[in-house]
């Protein structure tokens, strides 16, 4: 069973805190990113059995640097892509700031959507899926996946038995890790957005 899964939340990238990107095409790691990434690597223990990543370019850009670091190959799991905001996917966050379904989301995760987008429920059941099947692989030993801000926290949230709404309460920045260790009854948080140092 994996015993550890670091969740680890891609690198810096130039449209972070400007644009939300979530499924949008060609949004790679900048020279910062890359940076962080190589530090993630240098201090992520104990050494993993898998590498896993959600489809995004800058997150299989991450992955594939702490995949060199290791020697091990890259696994692209959908499960662990970003979440779909569908229309709202490239807008600027200060053209969303005026948009009132916007400000509802963000009050109410646990009940709000993005138009034509995913619920938090939805993106919380997925990456919960997944993580429980990693749990139960024999195979897995100590996991690391590679992934995006709010399928962090849905996780984070679940197993912290908090709810959607309180998605705030989290923080995850660039390029941090958050670990779960598994035991008998189930994953225990270990750790919340471990930053890399400088």
């Amino acid at each position: 069973m994996a015993a550890i899964i670091h969740l680890v939340r891609h690198g810096h990238h130039a449209l972070l805190g400007r644009t939300l990107c979530g499924r949008m095409n060609g949004v790679t790691l900048d020279d910062v990113g890359c940076a962080e990434m190589a530090r993630c690597a240098a201090n992520l223990r104990p050494r993993p059995n898998l590498i896993q990543s959600s489809p995004q370019r800058r997150c299989m850009q991450s992955a594939c640097i702490l995949a060199a670091h290791f020697g091990l190959p890259v696994e692209i799991v959908p499960a662990l892509d970003e979440l779909d905001y569908g229309e709202w996917t490239g807008r600027s966050f200060e053209e969303l700031g005026r948009d009132p379904q916007w400000s509802r989301w963000n009050r109410e995760r646990g009940s709000a959507r993005p138009p034509d987008g995913e619920s938090m429920r939805s993106l919380q059941n997925r990456i919960v899926n997944h993580l429980e099947q990693l749990r139960n692989d024999r195979s897995a030993g100590t996991a690391i996946a590679v992934s995006h801000a709010e399928p962090i926290r849905a996780a984070l949230l679940h197993y912290a038995r908090m709810r959607l709404d309180d998605f705030l309460a989290i923080e995850i920045d660039p390029s941090s890790i958050s670990t779960l260790s598994a035991g008998r009854g189930g994953y225990r948080i270990t750790g919340v957005n471990q930053r890399v140092p400088a």
